[in-house]
């Protein structure tokens, strides 16, 4: 993880990754000058339409989400929480919600 944030040309890690990576980081940094050609280097490399609307997505929320913390100031969570949370995931994982319907 920490190589791909450092320097994601040298990371180890596939070509496909890096490609999807320097995708985003465009989508990041100049999403008008995004083209149809940048969408097929991604398949070319083996991405599917539905990864790369999947990545999109994810980049666009986060950016999302960014911004309306930074400007609605909602602060994070005490670094306890974020740890006794990581506990109850890595115990019990992802569970339903007493909300969703029975599945059939």
């Amino acid at each position: 993880m920490k190589a791909v944030l450092e320097d994601v040309g040298s990371a180890p890690i596939s070509d496909a990754e890096k490609a999807l990576f320097a995708f985003v980081d465009r989508l990041n940094l100049q999403s008008a000058q995004v083209r149809q050609e940048d969408i097929d280097a991604l398949k070319a490399v083996g991405w599917t339409d539905e990864a790369i609307y999947d990545a999109i997505s994810v980049c666009a929320l986060f950016n999302f989400y960014n911004r309306w913390i930074d400007g609605t100031g909602v602060q994070g969570m005490p670094a306890e929480m974020y740890h006794r949370n990581a506990q109850r995931l890595a115990q019990g994982g992802y569970v339903d919600s007493p909300l969703t319907p029975p599945k059939k």
